[in-house]
């Protein structure tokens, strides 16, 4: 999924959603001119308030759905009724004028043009005196309709979303009541990210230090045995090549750990330093002004180091592609493959990751359809929780 397509897929949604709620809006009125008076009937007090409940569950599933707004299930009244049906009517028929308007310019310029049936139209402004065919009057007035109407419409999104943080919450107690079950789940995932953390340390030093160990303590006591002065030489000359394979294991176990690099040089060094170590060619853009604060650092780094040896050990990816960029208030990584795909986020690595992040209060994400291409992103705030 592309950067760009994203903010596109969230503008129709909340085009469809203020689209949708301005059907919704004309309901309402309609309901609240004859579920006013029939409040004032005992018999007929049971249907209105079905009819009200019905239609606060039609608004939250539309808040959900197009507007990303959650409420609380049991929540709202005839006062956000009022209020919502008001606005819904309002803005479906300012939007419904502008798109009618619009599209009724657009194909008369259209045309026009096309007919050559057009009309001279003096243009006088300030300083400027033109002359212009109907037909370009008629695009031009038409793409200055959309290039209010949709902004207005967005704008009505977020007006929705606010009235229904008035009306029907999440109140300040849902709201704390999500924080500690967000906090409490993060806190049990950051102590299994450790636990796996120190197991895969383990396996790295059973299976790569601990045997080169034993290899060379090995040569050495055959060497020390050994009578014949031409083999003992030539024992002491494998068990000194074992010696430089083993510190090299240390050093690989050390940087898999935490590298050095990245508190003494800063996180483009630190991944300069795993692009360089990689067997397939890995592109680093660094988009970041200055260095984050440690903890975003250091996850940022895991993420990317994770995503880039998955690619390569897993996927069999022949390019990785990390990029780094930031805004005002968060930073982010996205590293991406040619590989096979089918990176599974449940998984050891990734999960680990997953939850590095979300105890951060960060966002992440993993895309890789089977045959390809691999996707992993993660969003990170510049200020910690802690911070």
């Amino acid at each position: 999924m592309s950067s760009t397509s994203v903010p596109g897929h969230r503008v129709a949604r909340t085009l469809t959603g203020v689209l949708a709620g301005a059907a919704l809006g004309i309901a309402e009125l309609v309901f609240l001119c004859a579920a006013v008076p029939a409040r004032l009937i005992p018999p007929a007090r049971p249907a209105a308030g079905r009819g009200l409940a019905r239609l606060l569950s039609l608004e939250r599933a539309r808040l959900a759905r197009w507007l990303d707004h959650d409420t609380e299930p049991a929540s709202g009244g005839y006062g956000f009724l009022a209020a919502r049906a008001a606005l819904g009517v309002v803005v479906g028929y300012a939007f419904a004028a502008g798109l009618f308007l619009s599209g009724l310019l657009l194909a008369g310029g259209l045309w026009a043009l096309a007919t050559g049936r057009g009309e001279a139209v003096a243009v006088n402004l300030p300083g400027v005196r033109l002359v212009t065919d109907s037909g370009i009057v008629g695009l031009v007035t038409a793409a200055l309709l959309l290039t209010l109407t949709v902004p207005a419409a967005l704008a009505a999104g977020a007006a929705e979303r606010r009235l229904a943080g008035h009306f029907l919450g999440p109140g300040r107690q849902e709201l704390m009541r999500r924080r500690i079950a967000e906090l409490t789940a993060t806190r049990s995932g950051i102590v299994r990210a450790v636990d796996d953390e120190r197991r895969r340390i383990e396996r790295d030093l059973h299976d790569g230090v601990q045997q080169r160990g034993v290899a060379l303590a090995m040569l050495l006591g055959r060497a020390r045995h050994d009578a014949d002065p031409a083999r003992t030489g030539e024992l002491v000359a494998q068990a000194y090549a074992e010696s430089r394979r083993l510190l090299d294991e240390l050093r690989s176990v050390a940087w898999r750990i935490y590298p050095t690099a990245l508190d003494e040089l800063g996180l483009r060094a630190a991944l300069t330093g795993v692009a360089e170590r990689s067997g397939v060619p890995v592109t680093v853009h660094y988009g970041l002004a200055a260095r984050p604060v440690r903890e975003v650092e250091t996850a940022l780094y895991f993420v990317a180091r994770e995503a880039i040896t998955n690619a390569i050990k897993h996927a069999g990816a022949h390019d990785v592609l990390v990029v780094l960029t930031e805004d005002e208030e968060a930073v982010s990584v996205v590293i991406s493959d040619d590989g096979a795909g089918g990176a599974d986020p449940a998984g050891g690595g990734l999960s680990g990751l997953a939850r590095r992040v979300l105890a951060l209060d960060g966002t992440f994400s993993v895309d890789s359809p089977p045959g390809g291409p691999t996707t992993i992103a993660a969003t990170l705030p510049k200020e910690t929780p802690c911070g």
